[in-house]
């Protein structure tokens, strides 16, 4: 066995068992791997890692944003937002080329979460996700073999994204300059 191998097969093992912890949706778990490095390891994961284990730290990820304390923790400065919503944004772009259906429920899972913080949100109406642009040009790779609910769940974040994005457009519009692409978050 080489050694790569073996350390996928630890890391999918690791990944395994903080999989297990955050399956239980238990608030005193993320509350713990909140306090821990969890987070860059599992971003790291998803942007170097083997398709299974990507898949396992994007669901880490996931979780975490879909508990109240983890989405306010990874939206709480503009320097670990931006550090989520690149990797995921680098992950949808590697997904033009090879899809995995089951990585991307969990990255349109994560975005939709992100745009339910007001600050996440506005942040990504300013630099639209590569998802919600490829879906705009109409490019049915990526969606073509989702599950109707994250088809829904996709629609709903373009929906939520787009309409602020028409907002924003009429305001500058209405004050005779051009919309702002300002990528910083308001602290």
């Amino acid at each position: 066995m080489s050694k790569g191998r073996s350390f996928e097969y630890l890391r999918l093992t690791s990944l395994g068992v903080v999989g297990a912890l955050v399956k239980v949706d238990d608030p005193d778990v993320i509350h713990f791997l909140l306090q821990t490095e969890i987070i860059p390891l599992c971003l790291r994961i998803m942007e170097r890692g083997t398709d299974l284990s990507q898949t396992v730290a994007t669901f880490i990820i996931q979780k975490i944003l879909m508990d109240d304390e983890g989405l306010k923790y990874l939206c709480h400065t503009a320097e670990r937002f931006f550090a989520v919503s690149t990797v995921l944004n680098n992950m949808v772009e590697s997904q033009l080329q090879k899809p995995s259906t089951r990585l991307l429920k969990h990255i349109i899972k994560c975005y939709f979460r992100l745009s339910e913080n007001p600050r996440a949100q506005m942040a990504l109406n300013q630099n639209l996700p590569t998802i919600v642009i490829e879906m705009l040009k109409q490019n049915p790779k990526l969606t073509q073999n989702l599950d109707d609910s994250s088809k829904k769940l996709l629609q709903s974040l373009i929906d939520t994204l787009t309409h602020g994005q028409e907002s924003r457009d009429s305001i500058d519009q209405s004050r005779g300059s051009t919309a702002s692409t300002n990528n910083s978050m308001i602290d």
